[in-house]
């Protein structure tokens, strides 16, 4: 497939505004306010969300890479995406938990199932604590109905996130398979790299074993890219 042409830089300068009509930060391209591609506009909730996605404008060279600006990426996704249907993306991550990573577990080898255990557990036991969701796990691929009430507490987790947070924690659940983890990353409950890592337990045995991939490799490097800016827009918003 040819590849679709990049467009020009069409702008010399790239600033920030505090719009107080809109109650929010605009980036201007030239003076004149960026819109999303569903011709929205592109409302910042803060400034430092609004210089990033500036810098990310600053940065393109003569042609604009979408690729390279994978925060006005999410932020246009949660502008055109889901302001307006917030409760779907919530259902949407809590169907995930109802088949989490972290629940579905290996039947041998032992180190594999040891490994799972060490980084998984103390997931499962701080979503118990933390919000009351008691999930069930298994030793198979085959689908295991979670309690309801457990999923009701996910549900409630995710009950005052707005646009720009579901945003990021469905690419982190998407990513990683796991609501779990998305949570966990949102919560602070632990650092990001520990979080893909713990996305990648089963991968990383399979690497160790048989050795890696360059095709999957390159694959992974781009979605480790994503999940750093669904982790960085997070960061940003609390700011």
């Amino acid at each position: 497939m040819r590849e679709k042409p990049k467009r020009k830089r069409f702008y010399k300068t790239v600033s920030v505004t505090f719009s107080e009509a809109d109650n929010a930060y605009l980036v201007l391209l030239d003076d004149r306010q960026i819109r999303t591609p569903a011709r929205s506009q592109q409302l910042i909730p803060n400034e430092a969300l609004a210089n990033a996605l500036a810098d990310e404008w600053q940065a393109q060279a003569d042609e604009i890479n979408p690729e390279l600006m994978p925060l006005t990426r999410l932020v246009n996704t949660a502008l055109d995406g889901i302001a307006g249907s917030e409760n779907m993306v919530r259902a949407d991550i809590v169907q995930y938990a109802g088949s989490d990573l972290l629940c579905y577990r290996a039947e041998e080898p032992q180190a594999l199932i040891d490994q799972q255990s060490v980084a998984w557990d103390p997931v499962l036991e701080w979503v118990r604590v933390t919000f009351g969701a008691q999930l069930k796990q298994t030793p198979s691929l085959r689908h295991v109905p979670q309690n309801p009430t457990a999923l009701d507490a996910i549900a409630m987790a995710l009950d005052q996130e707005d646009a720009f947070s579901l945003a990021a924690l469905h690419v982190l659940t998407t990513l990683t398979g796991s609501a779990i983890l998305a949570l966990a990353a949102r919560k602070g409950f632990q650092k990001p790299q520990d979080i893909w890592e713990m996305a990648h337990v089963d991968e990383n045995w399979q690497i160790s074993r048989w050795g890696n991939d360059d095709e999957a490799s390159d694959r992974r490097k781009k979605r480790f890219l994503e999940f750093s800016a669904a982790i960085r827009l997070l960061a940003l918003i609390a700011k």
